[in-house]
C-alpha cells in the first residue's frame, strides 16, 4: 500500500489547502448535522437514539485523524453557538453540557481515533474496517457514559441502561454500514484513478 493514499479525502483530493480543507470540515460537520436530525427519543432516558455516530465514524475514517476531530469540533461548536445541527434541531450550551454532551465529546475523540486508524490501512478491508468503527463505538459510550452518570447521578447500572445498553443493536447496524462503505469507496477511488 505504499502507492496509496493515506486516507479517501487524500485519494481524492491530494493537493488540498487550507480552502478545501475547510470546506471539508464544514460539510463532514453539516453531514453529522443531517444525519442527527434521524432521531428518535425513547422515554426513559434523556439520550436520543440518532444517525449521527455513522456520520462521525465515516467523516473520521474518511478524512482522517485531524480533519475528522476538526469536522466533529466544527459540528459541537456550531451546535453551542446555535445552529439546529443537534438531534432534533436543538442547539445552545444548555444541550451541550446536559446529558448528551459526553457522547458530543466523544464524536470529536472518535473521529479522530478512526481517522488516525484508517491513515493505517485499517479502512481499506472489511474486518478491520469493522474493528475500526467498534474503537471508535466504544470511545463515544465511555464518554457519553461518563458523562451521563455524572450529569444523572444515578446508578451505573441505570446509567448504562439509559445510555449504552439500548442503542447497542442499533449501533452495530449503523457502525457494520460504515465499515462496508469505506472498502467500497475505495475500490471506486481505484477504479476511477485507473481510468
Amino acid at each position: 500500500m505504499t502507492n496509496e493514499a493515506a486516507t479517501l479525502r487524500v485519494a481524492v483530493f491530494p493537493r488540498s489547502g487550507l480552502l478545501v480543507d475547510a470546506l471539508l470540515a464544514l460539510g463532514g460537520a453539516a453531514f453529522i448535522g443531517l444525519l442527527a436530525q434521524i432521531s428518535y427519543q425513547p422515554d426513559f432516558t434523556p439520550v436520543p437514539y440518532t444517525g449521527q455516530t455513522f456520520g462521525v465514524l465515516l467523516v473520521g475514517a474518511a478524512y482522517g485523524a485531524r480533519l475528522g476531530a476538526v469536522s466533529s469540533s466544527l459540528y459541537a461548536l456550531l451546535g453551542i453557538v446555535g445552529v439546529p445541527l443537534y438531534a432534533d434541531h436543538r442547539h445552545g450550551w444548555d444541550v451541550f453540557k446536559g446529558a448528551t454532551g459526553g457522547y458530543l465529546v466523544g464524536f470529536i475523540l472518535a473521529a479522530a481515533l478512526t481517522g488516525w486508524l484508517a491513515e493505517r490501512g485499517w479502512d481499506k478491508r472489511f474486518a478491520t474496517s469493522v474493528t475500526m468503527m467498534l474503537t471508535g463505538s466504544v470511545v463515544i459510550y465511555a464518554c457519553g457514559s461518563v458523562w451521563l452518570h455524572h450529569y444523572l447521578h444515578a446508578s451505573w447500572n441505570t446509567t448504562l441502561v439509559d445510555g449504552v445498553y439500548y442503542f447497542i443493536p442499533g449501533d452495530l447496524v449503523k457502525l457494520y454500514l460504515a465499515a462496508a462503505a469505506l472498502p467500497g469507496a475505495w475500490k471506486l477511488v481505484q477504479r476511477l484513478r485507473r481510468r
